[in-house]
């Protein structure tokens, strides 16, 4: 059974990568799944339960604008933090400006977004009848109650972190309507739906957690938008 909740955001910039830009940073046209599901667990985030989008209301136009920023072309080894975590020592410092460049991105710019999603619990312990017949309701109104009052774990962004999302309390009320630009039928091509991990204990390309060995699989949708609206699939009707 579906929970669902409503929640507006806004921001002056945001930049959704499209991952086969590999130099440049190229911004889809929309709010992706995965941006959006990250927006909802900032809020409120618990292992035992999933956030799923299931629909993107775009309500402001789409404006594009260009900006140059400084990035490293370095990362910190996953291998090496894990290795100071073990032995409590090592050097994860990256001198910024040994490896600093700048790169040109085409971002979105005046945004607007409603956000339709719903929870559902996946540990089965929670529906035991000793605690609670629906928990979904229970995480249900703790996210209203932290929406309200302006709480997070971390501050929301739309897509990159120096693109700051704020948020409007979501309910029962409806959007804002459609701009008239937006109006009509619109193929934005394909659209990375979210990562999904998969137990792969043979795979040579994995990721660690909690003794899971894990392989990361980016999922894709063909993504319509029909008068400023774009309902995302169900996991069955993405392909990898």
């Amino acid at each position: 059974m579906g929970y669902g909740i409503r929640l507006e955001v806004w921001g002056d910039y945001a930049s959704f990568n499209r991952p086969e830009m590999k130099v440049e940073r190229v911004s889809y046209d929309v709010m992706t799944p995965s941006a959006a599901r990250g927006i909802l667990e900032a809020i409120y985030w618990k292992p035992q339960l999933r956030w799923v989008i299931d629909r993107i209301r775009v309500l402001a136009p789409i404006r594009f604008t260009h900006v140059r920023r400084n990035e490293i072309s370095e990362k910190v080894s996953a291998r090496n933090v894990r290795t100071a975590m073990r032995t409590g020592k090592g050097n994860l410092a990256i001198a910024v400006e040994a490896h600093r460049q700048q790169r040109a991105a085409m971002i979105l710019r005046d945004v607007r977004y409603g956000i339709e999603a719903h929870l559902e619990v996946l540990d089965p312990s929670e529906r035991d009848g000793s605690v609670l017949a629906h928990p979904e309701a229970k995480h249900l109104e703790t996210f209203k109650r932290r929406a309200k009052r302006g709480q997070c774990f971390h501050h929301p962004y739309l897509g990159c972190r120096e693109f700051p999302s704020f948020r409007l309390p979501g309910g029962d009320e409806a959007f804002p309507g459609c701009p008239e630009e937006l109006r009509g039928d619109r193929d934005l091509g394909f659209m990375l739906w979210d990562v999904v991990f998969h137990e792969d204990p043979e795979g040579k390309v994995v990721e660690s957690h909690r003794g899971r060995r894990l392989r990361a699989e980016p999922r894709f949708f063909r993504a319509r938008m029909v008068d400023g609206v774009v309902d995302v699939p169900p996991p069955a009707e993405t392909r990898g």
